[in-house]
This record gives C-alpha cells, structure tokens and sequence, in this order.
C-alpha cells in the first residue's frame, strides 16, 4: 500500500507546479465568493440550499471553501489536496478487491491502474473537478460499507450504508447509479442472489431473499432518484441540457455507442487525451457508429455468455456499461461528446474483467504468472510516466488548451478557451485567429462569440463587436454578459441613451453586478442624470463592500457633478485610498487629478 501511494505521488509530482485554469476553476473557485471566503455559517448554508454551476453538491462546496480556508488561492494547496484523496480512493479499491476475493497482485494490480491511468488526471488535475475525486471517495467508502453489512446483515450497519451514501449524493449527480453497482456486487462476488446458499434454500426462502433484497435496495433508489430530480432541475435551469430541437435523439444515440467503445479504447491506448472532446453529430447509419454498435452488442454478448461460468465478465461489463449511463449523452450536459472525468469509476468494471481474466489463465502456470508480473510491472511503469506528462499539460489555461488543439480536430471549446488565454496575455491578434475559428466551427456558440467581440472592443473595432453581440441577441442567446458588453460598446461610441438600455438589461438579469451598477451610473451620468447616476454608483459601492476604487470613484464623480464637492472630496479620498492599496498606480494619479478639479468646485468630466 505504501508502495501505490508513492508511485502515485511520482506520478502526479508535477501538479505542483500547475495553476488554476480558466475552463470552470473561476466558477467554482477563484471568481465564486462564497468559496472564497472559507468556510462559515453563511457560506454552508449557500452550499446547502442553493443550486450553483448547475449542479447541487454541498460536500464538494465544502471541500473547496475547506482549501480557500487553509491555503487561499494559492493553486498548489488546492491540488495537493486532490492527489490526497486520489491516494485514499487507490487505496480504498485494493482494499475492496482484496475483501471480494481478489489475490494481493490481482488488487494491487487494479489498484494501481486506477491510480496511476493517464485518463485520471483530468479528475485529479483539475480543480473544478474535485467534485470526481471527492465523489469517488464516498462512493468507495459506500461499498466498503455495503459488503461489510453483506457478510453480516445488522440494523446499525445498514444504516451507516445509508449514511455514508447521503454523503455520496451531496458530491456529484453521477453516483445515482451506486444502488445499481450495489446489486452487481450481490450477483457477484458477494452471492447472495446465486450463491450456494441460495441454490439449496427452499422456493419461499428463495423468494424471502429476492424480496429482502429488493427492500434493502429501495431507500437507496429513492435518495438516487431525488438527486436525480435535483440535477435535472438545476441543469435546465442552467441552460446546459441541450433541446432535443438542438441536439435531435438520434445524435445522442449515435454518440452513446461511439463513446463506449471510444473509452474501452483510451483506456488501452491512452493517446490523445483531451479535456475538450467535440460532440461528433454523427448519425446512426454513418460507418462508424454501424461498427460500434456492432461491436458493442458483439461485447456484450460475450461477456454475457462468459458470465454463465465467470460471473466477474457479466458484472464487469455491466458495471462499466451502467455506471456510464448518467454521462453517456442521451441526456446530453454540456457540449462535449465524452470526457475522461467520466470513466473515473466506469473504469473499475473494465479492470475487473482484465484482472479475473488474467488470474484463471494464469492459475496452474508458473510461467504464465511470471509473465504476467513483469507485464503488469511495465504496464503500470508506462502509465506512471505518461500520467506525468498528462500532468504538465494542465499547468496553465495556454497549455492545456493548445494541447486540446494539437490532438483534436474543430474543437471549439478548445479554440475558445485558448484564445481566451492568449487574451490574457495581451496577445490580441492570435487571440482574434483562434476565436475566429471557434465562432467559424459552432457559429451558435454565443460564448466564443462574445470573447470575440471582447477582442474587437480592444481593438477599438466597435462595429465589428456590436455586430457579434447583435447576432448573439438575434439567436436570442444572450446573458448579463452580452449586454453588458454591448453597453460598453455604445458607451465607447458616445451613445449614452443605447448604453444605458444595454445596462439596464445587463441589470435584469443580474441586478447584483457591481461592474453594471458603477458602469451605467457613468452612463446616466454621461447623459446628464445626476440623482439617478449616484443611485446606482451607490449600489455598486455597496455591493464591494465600499472598498473598490472605481465605484468610489465613480460615485465621487456624481456628487461632483450634482454640485456636493464636500461629498465628492471625501469619497474620492476613500478611493484613492483604496487604490493605493490595490497598488493600481494609473488609478491614483487620476484620482488625484479629480480631487484637485473637486476641491476647486470643478465638476469632472469625460473629455
């Protein structure tokens, strides 16, 4: 065991130099305030009550205000931790496989593909994705606890199997299939529904124990159901559940065979791994998908049949098969075809078959076992080393989508997040090519579109930015973002009263944006309404808490403009004030600037 945990700390060794990144960690993390704070009454009752990032999943809220509690946002703390339970859930599956029966080289052979597979670090590397990890741990822990309560049914211990999956659902929606996985391991290797026991016993003893089964299983299927209603609710009203007008049934059903056997095929081959997997649209007569769904029913008949006298192929199989189903795509979430983070568990069902395989074809051959030890030992050295590269790719937002890019064709969430990131670094014009090619492969995507704009808005090409954001509008697609980006490009171009419809939009949407108060408070300003532009410089002063220097800044400016210099004097030096403590030098030159103009009886005004 001390030896998995290291090989997986060498494994994941370079994690520690990797950032956050821009695909979600700002959401969740960074940007979120009620994370950022740490851990505190108000923020675990938000964790708690309120469905954010279209997913409800308290624990995981938790566990990321726990980080920002003891590490801030320093990135390194926050991965750390993740590699930590990653270790715990290795650990947890040698420790289950070897109480199912599994040898000590049949377990620690299981576990250490778990752990060190190249196709986990997605789950392990990614921040935002701490809700896999932390899912996978209780989900772990659920089955240590279910088999325990197997091999000696008592009240107390069934109640801890309940326990324990509450704190499961509250991680991530995808452990609804838990129940399901519970009734494989009944079949195989616990036997209760098949096992001699069950053979010898009367027809009546024989309906009790279906029966007793059944009724164990039954809160289980409830709380699964519920948290399945939850996500529902939470994903539709996040928007991330496309129509069936937007991606048609028949899509859905093509990339669902596409992607089982696509997995099967990363987990051998593990090359070219991507966060981004663009969405196929592939229909059920194209040659590819005719190929794997025969290959898919081919599988399962194999392992079907097989299991009649090796019951682990059955269960494998439909453990891999089943736990898949929630990300499979018939009920599609996000734009993505597939995606590593789902075979996080999946995987186990698949390694079940391979290492009961390799067992019964090497019992009785000393020689075959031999072999089969240093193919396991090269197996698990070539996954160690390619899990550190895998590692590398996640260490900033320019590099693991640029790799997106390289090992994937027309991914447009890949070209997106890349020019986002050269944005970031000023490097504009590059930035405009790989959003252009975003917005040239998924012309509906409103949030490349929008970036775009924002690249034009830069530029100075208001014209070329209205246009984007009208047609985002046009597609009736827009957010609080659009318009808001939309008000600062007539505002640019002087066009005050357009500007302050954009905002008042912007403001519908979301009235608790302190950047859309402080910008249409400029606005109203601008265009000559005073008490109604301090109103909302107020607002805006409010909602940071009066400690940024804009907002303060700007409201100093509408007490000017109404004629209060006093007022104004006093809340410009509170801004200027607050931006010598953000050290934001050109701010405070300005500011002072005002303050002169203010102490003079001058009001400011925008040249």
């Amino acid at each position: 065991m001390a030896a998995l945990a290291a090989a997986t700390l060498v494994a994941y060794e370079p994690i520690r130099h990797n950032g956050f990144v821009s695909y979600d960690d700002a959401s969740y993390i960074t940007e979120n305030p009620n994370v950022t704070g740490g851990i505190s009454l108000q923020s675990v009752k938000w964790a708690l009550t309120k469905s954010y990032a279209v997913n409800w999943h308290p624990l995981t809220w938790l566990s990321h205000m726990a980080d920002c509690q003891l590490f801030g946002l320093n990135p390194t703390g926050h991965h750390l931790v993740s590699v930590a339970i990653h270790i715990a859930n290795a650990l947890l599956v040698f420790g289950i496989f070897r109480s199912l029966g599994g040898a000590i080289w049949l377990s620690a052979f299981i576990a250490g593909v778990f752990a060190l597979h190249p196709i986990q670090v997605e789950s392990v590397a990614w921040a935002a994705e701490r809700k896999t990890v932390l899912s996978g741990l209780f989900w772990l822990l659920t089955m240590a606890a279910y088999i325990r309560y197997a091999r000696g049914p008592r009240l107390s211990r069934y109640l801890l199997v309940l326990a324990v999956f509450g704190l499961c659902i509250m991680t991530k929606p995808v452990v609804v299939t838990l129940p399901f996985a519970m009734l494989l391991l009944d079949y195989w290797p616990l036997e209760r529904i098949r096992g001699p026991s069950f053979a010898e016993a009367t027809e009546d003893r024989q309906r009790a124990s279906v029966k007793w089964l059944i009724i164990e299983i039954i809160p289980l299927l409830a709380m699964s159901a519920i948290l399945s209603g939850v996500t529902f609710l939470a994903q539709r009203g996040g928007e991330i559940v496309p129509t069936l007008e937007r991606l048609p049934l028949e899509y859905r059903a093509a990339n669902m065979f596409l992607s089982y056997i696509k997995y099967i095929i990363k987990m051998i081959w593990p090359s070219g791994l991507a966060v981004c997997y663009p969405h196929p649209r592939a229909i059920l007569s194209d040659a590819p998908v005719v190929i794997c769904i025969i290959l898919f029913i081919l599988l399962t008949a194999v392992f079907i049949y097989a299991g009649r006298r090796r019951k682990y192929a059955a269960v494998g199989w439909l453990w891999y098969v089943g736990t898949l189903v929630p990300t499979i795509g018939l009920i599609q979430a996000g734009a993505q075809g597939m995606a590593n983070r789902y075979m996080y568990i999946p995987m186990l069902g698949l390694l079940m078959i391979i290492g009961w395989a390799v067992r019964d074809f090497t019992a009785g051959r000393p020689r075959a076992k031999k072999a089969a030890a240093v193919m396991g030992v090269l197996v698990l050295l070539s996954l160690l080393i390619l899990t550190r590269m895998q590692v590398r790719y996640w260490e900033n937002s320019l590099t693991l989508f640029r790799h997106d890019i390289e090992v994937t064709k027309d991914n447009v969430l890949a070209e997106n997040g890349y020019g986002c990131a050269l944005s970031k670094l000023g490097l504009v014009d590059e930035a405009q090519k790989h959003l252009q090619n975003a917005v040239r492969i998924s012309p509906a995507y409103s949030e490349a579109r929008n970036n775009l704009a924002s690249i034009y808005l830069r530029k100075g090409m208001l014209n070329e930015a209205i246009a984007c954001f009208n047609e985002i509008i046009k597609r009736n697609e827009a957010t609080a973002d659009i318009y808001y980006n939309l008000a600062a490009a007539m505002e640019m171009q002087k066009k005050y009263d357009e500007a302050i419809k954009y905002y008042a939009k912007s403001l519908e949407m979301n009235p608790e944006d302190p950047d859309a108060n402080k910008r249409m408070g400029i606005a109203l300003l601008a265009a000559g309404k005073t008490n109604e532009a301090i109103g909302y410089a107020k607002r805006a002063c409010e909602l940071t808490g009066n400690k940024d220097a804009e907002c303060l800044d700007a409201l100093a400016s509408g007490f000017a403009a109404a004629g209060k210099f006093d007022e104004a004097v006093r809340i410009a030096e509170k801004a200027l004030n607050a931006a010598k403590i953000s050290g934001r030098e050109n701010l405070i030159v300005d500011i002072q600037k005002r303050i002169k103009l203010y102490e003079a009886g001058q009001p400011y005004r925008e040249q």
